[in-house]
């Protein structure tokens, strides 16, 4: 065998070689990951920045964790009100890793061991809150609030976890069936009794707008009374007073014109018939013109 073909069959040997001393003394961490590095079972190191480091086969482990948030959908649980109501609430966390070294310790870097023990600690908290509040104040109060609070106190009771809970979150609130009744049935008298008293706020605001429509509707036809009689006062006067003057002008010919519209009045188109005696003063200017007798 000649020098080039024995470099042609070591060299493929000597890379593989070198790869595999490479991957065994070598580690990798991206950027979405936490590492640890245990020598013999125990922490030597936890702060890694993304790339490749080194570490002794054998001697040293190493522990990845991912450190992006992660998302826990917890079962509804029920909760006690201070009502000693049952209430069944369905929430969810998300959290990510804090302190890789406490996480390991506390949890073996285990998922489900981390969403139970993580679940305990919402659900304490749940508890504790909701039961503090009313049916009524946990439904219609301002449910942002309460998960604020719910948020501070799940990180707090989690810091020994190595996590950090960034929100928790209520996505439902159901009544169970024996109390939903009983709720519906308090909601639906509250809400009657409510209309009961707009409609007996509007039927007084009602007659107290008809009593003042009756009252200024009594009061414009006395005063358009009041100005007619007036107006016909003034005119009855005019009209006594035209009278006089057209009387004391010719009193020989308004007294002949007045029976003129008496005769026109009594013989008019109507047909109408009058027995009277020809020497009847009624019919004096038929007997002289000048209505002398």
């Amino acid at each position: 065998m000649n020098r080039s073909t024995l470099i042609k069959t070591l060299l493929p040997i000597g890379l593989a070689v070198v790869v595999v001393f490479f991957s065994a003394f070598t580690f990798t961490v991206q950027e979405y990951e936490v590492a640890l590095k245990l020598r013999l079972g125990e922490i030597v190191a936890d702060q890694y920045d993304p790339g490749i480091h080194f570490r002794v086969p054998v001697l040293n482990q190493i522990k990845k964790f991912d450190r992006r948030l992660q998302t826990l959908d917890s079962q509804p649980e029920r909760f006690l009100t201070v009502e000693k109501k049952d209430v069944i609430v369905d929430s969810y966390a998300k959290w990510r890793i804090a302190r890789p070294a406490q996480f390991l310790r506390s949890t073996g870097g285990n998922s489900a061991r981390t969403s139970r023990l993580l679940s305990e600690r919402i659900n304490t908290s749940l508890r504790d809150e909701f039961g503090k509040r009313t049916i009524q104040e946990v439904v219609t109060d301002d449910r942002l609030a309460l998960m604020e609070l719910l948020t501070k106190e799940v990180n707090a009771n989690a810091g020994d976890l190595g996590v950090e809970v960034i929100d928790v979150r209520v996505k439902q609130i159901d009544l169970p069936p024996e109390v939903s009744e009983s709720v519906y049935q308090r909601m639906r008298a509250e809400r009657e009794r409510v209309a009961r008293d707009l409609r007996a706020k509007g039927g007084e605001a009602a007659e107290r707008i008809r009593a003042d429509a009756d009252r200024q509707r009594t009061v414009i036809i006395a005063e358009a009374y009041k100005e007619s009689e007036e107006i016909r006062g003034e005119g009855d006067a005019k009209s006594a007073e035209v009278y006089a003057k057209a009387y004391n002008q010719d009193p020989r010919f308004y007294a002949f014109y007045r029976s003129l519209e008496a005769y026109r009045t009594a013989l008019g188109e109507g047909g109408n018939m009058m027995v009277l005696e020809p020497d009847s003063e009624f019919f004096r200017f038929f007997r002289e013109a000048s209505g002398q007798p």
